[in-house]
């Protein structure tokens, strides 16, 4: 396993991380616990010490596994977790970022978590509507509490991170980024190189279609997310005609479309650390091998015109 500094702070994190939502139950389809643990034990067995979770993830389930499957090697890993998404007892969700919220959000994530300090703690969304410096006034007592070590933000565009971190200092910016979903190159760029943020990636095999492991006949249940995403629907045949480009790729480094596409981001030298959405064990194996080669500067060109022609 490769480890990185994640931006200024002595936080060294797995290039290759855990991404945490499937495992809470909601969002990604039924999946069952003892899977969700024997993948977390899996990803330790393989060095990966990063993992990413959020309160909303099955409406606090994926930090109460994630905790119980770590157990006391929880306080040797770098736990991310975050907030600024709240639900209704119907599971309706919105956006929250007032301070009343962060306290409440806080303490939820770290009973659920079982730890005293969160290593770091990002804002999910930004809601707009609270003032950001509010929402980092309040993180900031927080942090001074002891309840948070590091501040991150996810989704922020380079100016609202860059105005963020006017009032507290943020260690990282969580963002999309992906062989063809690339709106946020220029801010990561901007966010590493100007606020010397951890950058960490997520999204990267674009909700699995990527993988290869989908077309136009895949069926999702109802409580799946992707059951209504248009990506599965609209852009499934362009998609399907840049995995058979990338197939060529991928079979001259005997590797899965899926380490390709992880791997063209890790070469991204902004990029810190790569999620991956986990639901079982042998998706971490392959995952954690896309650090096993490089990608030659043919390569990576013949990619950038596949996407573009996409």
């Amino acid at each position: 396993m490769e480890y990185a500094k994640l931006g200024q702070s002595d936080l060294m994190v797995s290039r290759i991380g855990f991404g945490c939502w499937a495992i809470g139950g909601h969002g990604y389809g039924h999946i069952d616990d003892l899977d969700s643990i024997r993948a977390i034990e899996r990803a330790l067995d393989l060095g990966i010490n990063f993992f990413d979770t959020a309160d909303v993830y099955g409406f606090g389930h994926s930090e109460e596994i994630l905790s119980q499957a770590l157990g006391r090697r929880r306080m040797s890993v770098v736990i991310a977790t975050k907030f600024g998404v709240g639900w209704d007892q119907n599971g309706n969700t919105y956006r929250d970022c007032s301070p009343a919220r962060v306290v409440q959000a806080l303490e939820g994530s770290l009973r659920r978590l079982g730890v005293g300090c969160i290593p770091l703690y990002q804002i999910h969304w930004y809601d707009h509507k609270v003032p950001i410096d509010e929402t980092l006034e309040t993180l900031k007592r927080c942090q001074e509490a002891g309840k948070i070590r590091y501040i991150g933000c996810s989704n922020f565009s380079a100016e609202l991170a860059q105005e963020a971190s006017k009032i507290n200092r943020l260690e990282s910016l969580q963002s999309v980024y992906n062989i063809l979903e690339r709106d946020a190159e220029g801010d990561i760029a901007r966010c590493a190189e100007t606020l010397h943020l951890g950058i960490i990636a997520y999204r990267v095999l674009l909700r699995g279609l990527i993988s290869g492991k989908y077309d136009h006949a895949t069926r999702f249940e109802e409580n799946d997310t992707r059951f209504r995403d248009t990506l599965f629907h609209d852009r499934m045949e362009t998609i399907q005609n840049l995995i058979r480009g990338l197939r060529e790729i991928s079979r001259r480094h005997n590797r899965t479309l899926s380490q390709l596409a992880i791997r063209w981001v890790l070469e991204n030298q902004h990029v810190t650390s790569v999620l991956t959405g986990i639901k079982y064990a042998d998706q971490v194996e392959e995952n954690a091998q896309a650090l096993d080669f490089r990608l030659a500067g043919e390569e990576m060109a013949s990619i950038e015109a596949l996407a573009t022609n996409s």
